[in-house]
């Protein structure tokens, strides 16, 4: 199995959206679970060690791996609301992932297919290509819910779950929680050794080893964090929580999401540091020209 199989199955996994927009009634439930979740975690989010209110977690239980982000974003829910709740939007958000290089929608068939390449540096041509489908829960004031699914993966990976939800909180602010998570096989496992031994060598992600969430700016500088497959879902659950982050910021200004999101990996080195900011943004100025030109 080769090495390269193993990352452009989870980025994408992330990345997925056909968002055949269906609002439901399981939003009024889903906004009281999420603000019951948002008082539970209270806490934790005033004291978080990420430098701004914000709780990961990660898991591999049986053939699940999953991830997910809370956190708390200095803008209303609304502004969330309208920068992501159509799937072209969806689109653009997700391009700003150094591995995502191109995505395209296909109208008829209600998908979302991105492209995607194991390193960044790797030209578009030899990417791989994935769809998924997805709908939008809920677009409210109280709540925002949208949901992606896709049955089967590459390289033994299967039953993708992935999720955006939001509510309202005072001053102008919204509580955020990205979360993903899919099946693996035995082929799956074959790939993350080989991908571990390689392009994932050394790589760590931000819970210490012991269970508390920590991240690179320990006083000590040293915290032993995890490794391996939940070293790079966290990873990943980072990138794309603060793609969220950055592109309902600046939806229609390419150049200030680039460099936002830039400058929030930026404050992770020790998880997420790939690329000079100047490569960054030739890359992504490259990728949108690619795409179109568009916002």
């Amino acid at each position: 199995m080769p090495a390269r199989s193993l990352v452009p199955a989870l980025t994408v996994a992330l990345a997925a959206t056909c968002l055949a927009w269906a609002p439901s009634a399981a939003a009024q439930s889903g906004a009281a679970a999420l603000r019951a979740t948002y008082d539970k975690l209270a806490p934790a989010l005033a004291n978080s060690q990420f430098g701004r209110p914000m709780v990961l977690n990660s898991a591999e239980t049986g053939n699940t791996l999953q991830g997910e982000v809370y956190g708390v974003l200095d803008r209303p829910l609304a502004k969330v609301s309208a920068a992501l709740n159509k799937p072209a939007q969806w689109c653009e958000m997700m391009l700003l992932h150094l591995n995502n290089r191109a995505c395209r929608l296909d109208a008829a068939n209600k998908t979302l297919t991105l492209s995607v390449v194991r390193k960044y540096d790797i030209p578009v041509e030899q990417a791989f290509e994935l769809s998924f489908r997805g709908r939008l829960v809920s677009a409210t004031p109280d709540y925002f819910e949208a949901r992606l699914n896709s049955g089967k993966g590459p390289f033994g990976t299967s039953n993708y779950r992935i999720a955006l939800e939001g509510i309202p909180l005072k001053d102008g602010k919204s509580f955020i929680h990205f979360s993903y998570a899919y099946d693996q096989s035995s082929a799956t496992r074959v790939a993350s050794k080989s991908y571990l031994a390689t392009f994932g060598r050394g790589k760590v992600g931000f819970t210490a080893i012991g269970g508390e969430q920590q991240q690179q700016q320990q006083p000590s500088g040293d915290a032993e964090l995890i490794g391996g497959m939940r070293g790079l879902v966290e990873r990943n659950a980072m990138r794309y929580f603060l793609a969220v982050d950055a592109y309902s910021a600046a939806p229609q200004d390419f150049e200030k999401r680039l460099a936002l999101w830039y400058a929030a990996t930026a404050k992770y080195p020790r998880q997420l540091d790939d690329l000079s900011e100047a490569e960054y943004l030739k890359l992504k100025r490259m990728d949108r020209q690619r795409q179109g030109g568009a916002s």
